[in-house]
């Protein structure tokens, strides 16, 4: 067996970043920029006012009280075509564009109005409450990085800088089925002994959140020729995986099915818990993930080994996220398999802390929705007292 470190290694090394496509931006929210995106203009584009009030020259508002003519006004997206001159000022509003010779802006509640004249009670400094070309960012600038998954204020801010568009990575086509002749899908007759087919809804559902685009092949009998099928209903995905059949077994036939449709097995059983039995490999030139049965162990392998082979696909550099949290309750020495407990999460005075449930049987799907996290331990790693801080997974993406 190997292990967990060496498996994500050996994975993420059979991909490299697709290609990318050009997508509008009210399309992006959540893709991966496969290039930089660079600002078309300076924002503001101009000298714009951060207030009510003025717009006047310093020196002709530098000793109070001034009074000043007012010749026009300078509301936002209606900018004052003329100059301020000698004891001149504009009435301008947050958002306009500061009129030629004005280099201060005075507040209205510094004022008083009389007409066409306004009286300055508050000594204006140049510069005050202007905006300046260019202040937020600069045309030409880098907006957003390539490898960035773009966020909704990521959105907000590229639409500032005039991006109609953009270059990102196309999403991932991973085509997914079930194997077993036990399995049917929800609300269908089951067969007598068999049970629901559900972990590829939770893998679907994985493989969208994680920036994929999922292929469902439905579920595939124990046989030959259904399993021997694959390689051309999956045709044109960059990832095939399959749950079920990969331990050791009399109706185990991924592998032996796929042998004569170019299936190379790269390795086969890591040392982890749950998810042991974990099958990569290549079927012709596309890689190969077949996950345990099991739900949870599948999930599990999922978030450990699929996510960072898509994140990879997108040009993204896959991160642990681990975090440290205090254990509540002990926990004993482990064996030699990496375990991954599942536990809740909260923050309570100042960190976090990680309860594991009482029952940790694979078989629990109920367990694995309810849990906030992952606790992670290392193989041969000794008994863990209440107050030890661990190693924890969240879960907030599954």
């Amino acid at each position: 067996m190997i292990s967990v470190d060496e498996v994500i290694q050996r994975v993420t090394a059979a991909f490299k970043p697709l290609e990318s496509e050009t997508v509008p931006l009210g399309a992006a929210f959540g893709r991966v920029l496969a290039e930089d995106a660079k600002a078309r203009l300076d924002q503001p584009p101009f000298p714009v006012s951060a207030m009510d009030g003025y717009a006047v020259r310093m020196r002709d508002a530098a000793s109070i009280p001034a009074t000043l003519r007012v010749i026009g006004s300078a509301p936002a997206g209606h900018p004052y075509e003329g100059k301020v001159g000698e004891s001149e000022a504009v009435r301008i509003f947050t958002g306009g564009v500061v009129p030629e010779g004005a280099d201060a802006i005075v507040i209205q509640e510094d004022t008083s109005r009389d007409g066409d004249n306004v009286t300055i009670k508050q000594a204006a400094v140049a510069g005050k409450h202007i905006r300046n070309a260019g202040l937020d960012f600069v045309r030409g600038g880098v907006l957003a990085s390539a490898g960035q998954r773009l966020r909704a204020r990521d959105l907000a801010l590229l639409a500032a800088g005039d991006l109609p568009s953009v270059s990102v990575r196309r999403r991932p086509r991973v085509a997914f089925a079930g194997t077993g002749d036990e399995l049917s899908l929800p609300g269908t007759p089951r067969k007598p002994g068999g049970i629901v087919a559900s972990s590829g809804y939770g893998l679907s559902a994985m493989v969208t959140t994680w920036g994929g685009e999922p292929v469902d092949l439905g579920v595939l009998p124990d046989n030959a020729d259904a399993l021997g099928a694959l390689p051309e209903r999956a045709k044109g995905a960059d990832l095939i995986v399959t749950m079920g059949g990969a331990s050791v077994g009399d109706h185990d036939l991924v592998r032996t099915a796929l042998q004569p449709k170019g299936f190379v097995l790269d390795f086969w059983k890591i040392a982890m818990r749950p998810g042991k039995p974990l099958i990569f490999g290549r079927l012709g030139t596309t890689p190969f993930l077949g996950l345990p049965g099991n739900p949870v162990s599948s999930f599990v392998c999922a978030l450990l080994f699929l996510k960072p082979a898509i994140a990879t696909m997108l040009g993204e550099t896959p991160k642990p996220r681990l975090r440290a949290a205090r254990i509540t309750k002990a926990l004993p020495a482990n064996d030699s398999r990496q375990d991954y407990l599942r536990a809740s999460l909260t923050f309570r005075d100042g960190e976090w802390r990680t309860e594991p449930f009482a029952v940790q049987d694979s078989s629990m799907q109920s367990a694995f929705a309810a849990a906030d996290c992952l606790i992670v331990r290392a193989p041969h790693a000794s008994a863990a007292t209440i107050g030890e801080r661990v190693d924890v997974l969240p879960l907030e993406d599954v």
